[in-house]
């Protein structure tokens, strides 16, 4: 009898000890995480968020440029150094391996920053806002061409009234000025998401996020835009049952999962090897 329950209790600490190791990253890692357009930190990715950094991961969730408080604020390139702070205060709290991971526009500026940054991974949480596509250009069209003409004529620092465009919520104003605006809504610029995608670093994989609930017009594009990318064998396009919004905590297990397998790649000479660990 003795033998039996100390036969168990080996394969209970086993069992309970493989758990642990799952659940756990190893090497550490961080993750910045970026919300949708018009959202916060504290809506659809706060779930997500709490739950990575529960199991260990460092996480910084920022308010960005977009969200409905800030009202574009900032440019593309302070935006930039936003995160770039972030990672850096990540890397101080121990993280060796770091993710830059967004939802909705916050997946298009993740996307954007990995043609841009040495990081390990992006995750791009049914990234949309592609201002370079003809909807983006037929609705902001009008905005666009005000906010050349007012930097034209020297105003392009004075507050002004501008269009901002959502699937699910329309066409909406916004107040900022045309220099700002301009940063975030020129149709070639930073959130052309076809551009982003083909600009891609090809030694930084992506995890690319497409719910099978989304918006039709993101949805039916998904296959087309993750064609884009450079090739690299750790990149993995995901599609979780969830919609648009819910898809961040849909999601959450499938992040950790790869950010895990991802950040366990040390070998600088194979494809997909992430940043931190080469040279």
């Amino acid at each position: 009898m003795r033998t039996f329950l100390t036969r168990v209790l080996a394969i209970v600490v086993t069992v309970v000890s493989c758990s642990s190791i799952a659940q756990t990253p190893s090497p550490r890692l961080g993750i910045v995480i970026m919300h949708g357009k018009g959202g916060s930190p504290t809506r659809h990715v706060s779930d997500l968020a709490s739950s990575l950094e529960g199991k260990g991961y460092l996480i910084a969730n920022l308010e960005m440029p977009w969200s409905g408080r800030r009202n574009y604020d900032v440019n593309v390139s302070a935006a930039e150094k936003e995160v770039e702070s972030a990672l850096d205060t990540l890397r101080s709290k121990g993280a060796q391996k770091l993710f830059v991971a967004g939802h909705s526009q916050g997946g298009v500026f993740a996307i954007y920053l990995g043609t841009k940054q040495s990081i390990d991974g992006i995750i791009a949480i049914a990234p949309g806002g592609n201002v370079g596509n003809s909807t983006f250009r037929e609705k902001l069209g009008d905005s666009v061409e005000l906010a050349r003409k007012l930097i034209a004529e020297g105003k392009g620092d004075e507050k002004t009234r501008f269009s901002d465009y959502e699937g699910a919520k329309g066409i909406y104003p916004i107040l900022t000025t045309p220099s700002l605006y301009l940063s975030w809504f020129e149709p070639d610029g930073a959130m052309n998401q076809t551009a982003a995608l083909k600009n891609m670093n090809p030694r930084v994989p992506i995890l690319f996020i497409a719910p099978t609930g989304d918006y039709p017009g993101l949805r039916n594009l998904k296959n087309q835009l993750f064609s884009l990318l450079p090739k690299n064998p750790l990149s993995k396009l995901y599609e979780p049952n969830s919609s648009h919004l819910d898809a961040p905590s849909a999601s959450r297990d499938e992040i950790m999962r790869w950010a895990t397998e991802v950040g366990g790649r040390t070998n600088p000479e194979l494809p997909g090897t992430p940043a931190s660990a080469r040279p």
